[in-house]
């Protein structure tokens, strides 16, 4: 299977829905239960010593979450985080961070993700969550 929304599409989105958000990340990748999205880290993304914040890793992991499930449901902007437990491994540096989602499970009321966290150009990871989406009833 394809996924039901391009990268075009969830970038154009994104934009859109979150106008007005400095520094937004882009999607990189939309395939069938699996994105990867892209964040240049600014100086409002850093903590002293050039490590990228857990703020932004957290973002980060939610919103490549909320990608994924768009590759299986479309664009349902009202599916929301319900639960997201971050493990932070190592730190995190460089100027900018990836994000990988994978669906484990996408049901009637619920989608389960886990998401890898990496420096760009890194094949460590850096974070590791697992996310949990609430699924609206029209979805």
């Amino acid at each position: 299977m394809t996924s039901k929304v391009s990268v075009e599409d969830a970038n154009a989105f994104l934009a859109e829905a979150f106008n007005g958000a400095q520094n937004r990340s882009e999607v990189i990748l939309m395939e069938d239960g699996h994105a990867m999205m892209r964040l240049t880290a600014g100086p409002e993304h850093l903590r002293p010593g050039g490590y990228i914040s857990g703020p932004t890793q957290m973002t980060m992991a939610d919103s490549v979450t909320y990608m994924a499930i768009f590759t299986r449901l479309g664009i349902t902007p009202m599916t929301v985080t319900s639960n997201l437990n971050m493990n932070f491994l190592r730190p995190c540096i460089g100027e900018a961070v990836i994000a990988e989602a994978r669906l484990m499970k996408l049901g009637r009321t619920l989608a389960l993700a886990e998401v890898e966290i990496r420096a760009e150009g890194s094949d460590k990871v850096a974070s590791h969550a697992i996310v949990t989406y609430s699924i609206p009833p029209e979805a």
